[in-house]
């Protein structure tokens, strides 16, 4: 099967015109499903078991005391991954930095920045502001999109409202002197305003998977004026991801039939929004490097479409991906069946295998992306048993 690790980055114009449609409603329904089910394992929260331990060594533990345990395909149940240390834990304190900083920008604009003292990192994944405070500079940020839910930032006032949708007056409110975003949050017309009353902005890649985790982090620090942390972190991060993803290889299925058959549903309930992300969406990309097997490169699902019950019967899935406040928006489980009843002709709706993770971290690939998949290779590979 081949990897997309090194897969070339074919569809970034489909992901930065097609999220931003499809996730305009994830702030309405951010919360974490739980609910306990009746059965085998009941949905649980995957993460509190490993504190202090990796999922290899809690998954080795646990088949030496019971080694039916081994096939992943034999669990029931849904389960929550959820990071193990939400904590930040930045390269640097109070780094020094060099300015002004010129750089071009993924539009390639030329930006100058001469001042970095009120800073707005906005995008629909949260990884900017992440990033920012992982590089030491967090107590420079002064506001948040609705993605950007951690502790240290939680306080900050909100620049987007309606779900995604950037709010001109509330961002100039907070007079930044430089602005870092992307193209997945809109209208455009107010990043043009933003430029236009004299505020740098500096636009950065819009795609998320795991072939630019450095880049992006280094396209951030390089406009900040720490371009040496930007390496180091970003360095850093990818190499956590690769361990970790050597990690998981090491206790999931190796033969192909023997993987997870796994596929990614986006859902708004509310919005009757059900899609099913497929090839180049970075949920690909996801699903690998968990171990599990991609089913859209199988049934030739390309990007993100509107999911159906051809599709779903034809991808088979053992376990089916979801953000938190998708599951929660048909509620749970139960819901979701009632909505999507061709999920009951598949091993994951006929087993309740549905693994679900916070809307602002699953999709993230950021510099918490080996945390990430450590969450999610625990709730697949080793829920908690009840």
């Amino acid at each position: 099967m081949r990897s997309r690790w090194t897969r070339q980055r074919g569809s970034r114009a489909l992901a930065a015109v097609v999220l931003p449609v499809v996730m305009l409603a994830m702030s309405a329904c951010g919360g974490e499903a739980r609910e306990t089910l009746p059965i085998a394992i009941p949905s649980t929260v995957a993460g509190s078991e490993t504190s202090g331990s990796s999922v290899a060594q809690v998954l080795a533990d646990r088949k030496s005391a019971d080694p039916k345990s081994a096939d992943p395909k034999s669990y029931v149940g849904s389960s929550t991954a959820v990071l193990r240390d939400a904590t930040i834990h930045p390269i640097a304190d109070n780094p020094a930095q060099t300015l002004p900083a010129t750089v071009k920008d993924a539009q390639g604009t030329s930006v100058t920045i001469t001042d970095t003292s009120r800073i707005l990192a906005l995008d629909l994944y949260g990884s900017l502001s992440r990033t920012v405070f992982e590089l030491g500079l967090g107590d420079k940020v002064v506001g948040r999109d609705t993605s950007s839910r951690f502790p240290e930032i939680a306080g900050l006032p909100l620049v987007t409202q309606n779900g995604h949708e950037l709010n001109g007056e509330a961002i100039l409110e907070l007079a930044p002197t430089v602005i870092l975003t992307d193209t997945t949050l809109g209208p455009w017309d107010v990043i043009l305003q933003m430029r236009e009353s004299g505020i740098p902005v500096v636009v950065v890649d819009s795609h998320r998977n795991m072939t630019n985790i450095a880049s992006l982090t280094e396209a951030v620090a390089d406009a900040l004026g720490v371009p040496e942390l930007g390496a180091e972190l970003g360095s850093r991060s990818e190499s956590e991801a690769k361990k970790k993803i050597a990690e998981i290889a090491r206790i999931a299925p190796s033969r192909v039939q023997d993987k997870l058959r796994m596929v990614f549903l986006y859902v708004r309930g509310q919005a009757g929004i059900y899609y099913m992300f497929g090839e180049d969406s970075g949920a690909d990309a996801l699903i690998e490097a968990v171990g599990g097997y991609d089913v859209s490169g199988e049934i030739g699902w390309k990007g993100m479409k509107p999911v159906n019950d051809e599709g779903l019967i034809a991808a088979q899935p053992d376990l089916i991906l979801m953000m938190s406040g998708g599951l929660e928006s048909v509620g749970g489980v139960d819901g979701l069946l009632e909505r999507l009843p061709a999920i009951a002709q598949t091993p994951a709706g006929q087993h309740r295998r549905i693994v679900d993770m916070d809307d602002t971290e699953v999709l993230s690939f950021g510099p918490r992306t080996a945390d990430v998949l450590d969450a999610l290779a625990t709730a697949i590979y080793s829920p908690p048993r009840s």
